[in-house]
């Protein structure tokens, strides 16, 4: 625990959004950083970098931190935690949110993650087919799925396999929607006209990032969509299905707390999420005719009126 710590300790921590703006990621870290016993500004100081909605700050950022000679650095996302293993071979780096950590090139394995590098992956058994199949409950008829990614992030391309297999087994017709930058996301929907009935938008942070551009252009084509997490939902968009994104922010927490005790990153096993969320609007469900059924009215966590 904190109070064996005899010195002050640092932590760095690679956020994706601004200072002035809501960060889950941030606030769920320092919260339950708290309840292990670590009080900023007596026994452990955070240095924050933002990068402000641009991943292609995150490089330049870790390297600052690097170059701080931080204790641990904190980086949850993908393109966080690459960027940080880029800048860095010996400072221990946990991540929080990586779907494919391995994919990533990130760690080794699971069980065995080596190198410097461990953490808490948002990725889960079959979420893809339960999105999928979540879907096809709420949305009558469903022939055709559009999935929404963005390529330039390894994520990608697991969740396009993933994605088509679930597809395969509800028999449904899936199509590429990729963008490469935000820009290209009103053509990719205006590509999609109405060759489609429904949206499955990939769990990657570009779209958290951009998610009320999407929310709003899903609206606009009045395409039910599904997400990977409640603050979609809680911004309009139809429904959610994924991890408690508390909890694995959180967890970082607890990897940090036994990196500053002394265990090695290579000897922490990378762990899966147990507790999932599913959410749905119903003022979003309304303006697209949609009447949800009671199997998933029963299973939601979160329903917005």
């Amino acid at each position: 625990m904190a109070e064996q710590l005899a010195r002050v300790r640092r932590i760095g921590f690679l956020a994706r959004g601004a200072p002035s703006q809501p960060n889950l990621d941030v606030d769920a870290f320092r919260a339950e950083l708290r309840t292990l016993g670590y009080i900023e500004g007596q026994n452990v100081v955070i240095e924050f970098r933002f990068a402000h909605g641009d991943l292609e700050a995150f490089p330049a950022l870790a390297q600052e931190l690097s170059k701080l000679k931080v204790d641990v650095i904190v980086a949850p996302s993908t393109p966080a935690a690459r960027a940080a293993k880029a800048a860095t071979n010996s400072i221990p780096i946990v991540f929080a949110s990586v779907s494919d950590p391995v994919g990533s090139g990130l760690v080794a394995s699971l069980p065995h993650p080596g190198g410097n590098v461990t953490g808490m992956t948002d990725a889960g058994v079959d979420l893809a087919a339960k999105r999928f199949d979540l879907l096809k409950q709420l949305v009558p008829h469903l022939k055709r799925v559009a999935a929404l990614g963005y390529p330039a992030d390894t994520v990608w391309e697991l969740t396009w396999k993933e994605a088509q297999a679930a597809a395969r087994q509800l028999h449904l017709e899936i199509l590429p929607l990729p963008v490469r930058t935000a820009g290209e996301l009103e053509t990719a929907f205006a590509a999609v006209d109405r060759r489609v009935q429904a949206l499955f938008v990939a769990p990657q942070l570009f779209f958290a990032l951009h998610r009320r551009r999407v929310i709003e252009l899903a609206a606009l084509a009045k395409l039910p969509a599904i997400y990977e997490a409640t603050r979609y939902t809680e911004e309009g968009g139809l429904m959610s299905y994924g991890p408690d994104y508390r909890v694995v922010f959180g967890k970082a927490a607890h990897y940090v707390d036994k990196i500053l005790q002394g265990t090695r990153p290579a000897d922490l096993p990378v762990e899966q999420p147990t507790e999932y969320e599913l959410a749905i609007n119903l003022k979003t469900a309304k303006a697209l005719g949609l009447k949800v059924p009671q199997s998933i009215l029963l299973r939601a966590r979160v329903v917005i009126q």
